[in-house]
């Protein structure tokens, strides 16, 4: 079946102390969404990229095309007022049978690695989700006070996230919940088992100031 990509950017820039969201900063030369979208072009041209962005953000994004002459093939649907709708909207333009790899759109360090592991995991059992281990030490905190978490068992998740379309779009005919944080949690919450493969460390997701330092370090690196 044909793969298709679906990159969601709907960020604001509060948290990067910036009026420019966090998508549209420039790392290395390029708004960091380009570099995401370019990323997926390279691992695959034949599939085609959607991008999801707020209402109030799309005359900007061709703004910013223009001025960078950012040709990469791609098209873009106005998203909602959560990630879930935006996420919905996005899937409402594409077929009904195929897969589709959903990405944040401020990752723009994903390694064609993992997104060839997650097309092949959902390819063998329906979906498939990078993760990586936690390194850190982990506490829990509550009124009476707080207690060590079992790390061993615990893993850090990313994208992209990739799914048969035909699951994915019957998962979001539910309605919202707050819970759903990721796209995995909207099909599980209808009773799929999610299948991890291994991420990759520099898929960072950019949402600081630090953040975009340690991508630009990362980047020249390349």
């Amino acid at each position: 079946m044909k793969r298709y990509v679906l990159i969601v950017a709907g960020g604001t820039g509060v948290r990067m102390q910036s009026a420019i969201p966090k998508q549209f900063m420039e790392l290395c030369g390029l708004p960091v969404l380009m570099h995401a979208i370019r990323v997926f072009f390279r691992y695959d041209a034949s599939a085609p990229v959607t991008v999801v962005l707020p209402a109030a953000q799309l005359g900007y994004w061709e703004q910013l095309c223009g001025q960078y002459g950012f040709t990469v093939p791609h098209r873009v649907v106005e998203g909602g007022d959560h990630r879930f709708h935006s996420v919905k909207n996005g899937l409402d333009t594409l077929p009904d049978e195929g897969w589709v790899a959903i990405h944040d759109g401020v990752r723009p360090l994903v390694s064609h690695a993992v997104i060839d592991a997650c097309f092949r995991e959902a390819e063998r059992y329906g979906n498939a989700i990078p993760a990586i281990p936690v390194t850190d030490s982990i506490r829990a905190f509550t009124d009476a006070g707080s207690y060590t978490v079992d790390r061993e068992n615990l893993r850090l998740v990313q994208t992209p996230q990739v799914f048969d379309l035909a699951a994915l779009k019957d998962a979001y005919r539910q309605e919202y919940m707050p819970a759903f944080t990721d796209d995995a949690a909207v099909l599980e919450r209808k009773g799929y088992l999610i299948h991890p493969v291994e991420g990759n460390a520099e898929n960072i997701k950019i949402t600081t100031p630090r953040d975009l330092k340690i991508a630009e370090a990362l980047l020249s690196v390349r």
